[in-house]
């Protein structure tokens, strides 16, 4: 990986000093996102979103319940909204 840095840089360099702006801003974004990946792995579960996998509602985790769980049953539909009458 740091072959990879090492290109990225060099790349970006000569393509600056030649003149190239828009060529060396991508080299640096490029070198910019694996530092970032690296950092974000490094830090925990937190990483970019990898090209392809965006889109809308793609980056909502889905909840899902543990392992192992049931749904309670549904209560009686006749006990519903049935409550004593209140003493005045």
């Amino acid at each position: 990986m740091a072959t990879n840095r090492d290109t990225l840089d060099r790349q970006m360099r000569a393509a600056a000093a030649a003149g190239k702006y828009e060529l060396a801003a991508k080299y640096r974004d490029e070198l910019r996102a694996l530092t970032d990946a690296d950092a974000a792995r490094a830090a925990g579960n937190l990483y970019r979103q990898q090209p392809g996998a965006m889109g809308l509602g793609s980056s909502a985790q889905a909840v899902e319940p543990p392992p192992g769980w049931v749904p309670p049953k549904r209560p009686d539909p006749m006990t519903t909204n049935r409550s004593k009458p209140r003493r005045r």
